[in-house]
């Protein structure tokens, strides 16, 4: 069985800084790419980024140059750190990440963290 953890989440002004943080853990063999999407109320779950095992990143345009993906691959963690936020950025954030256990191979998701920038 696998999880995975987010923490990090919370209420910041407009132009403020959060840092999310998502561990996985349970029967894992290797993972494979971590990211984080978020979906806002009547909208549609999107990508934020997301990171190869090998550290390839990729950003949403919305947010180039604001936020930063990171991972640990010991450890099995996939950082976000925030940076200069707005208040379209408020969201549900999930972790996403692409597990191989002894079993089975697929995406797992978080249970989602909130978000919310104030203006």
């Amino acid at each position: 069985q696998v999880q995975l953890v987010e923490s990090g989440g919370g209420l910041v002004q407009a132009g403020g800084s959060l840092r999310l943080s998502c561990a996985a853990s349970g029967n894992i063999f290797s993972v494979n790419a971590m990211g984080w999407y978020r979906q806002a109320p009547g909208k549609q779950r999107d990508l934020v980024a997301d990171i190869t095992s090998g550290g390839t990143t990729n950003y949403a345009d919305s947010v180039k140059g604001r936020f930063t993906i990171s991972r640990d691959n010991a450890k099995n963690t996939v950082n976000l750190q925030m940076n200069s936020l707005k208040p379209e950025d408020t969201a549900v954030y999930y972790c996403n990440a692409y597990i191989r256990t002894r079993t089975a191979y697929g995406p797992y998701w978080g249970q989602g963290t909130q978000v919310t920038v104030s203006s």
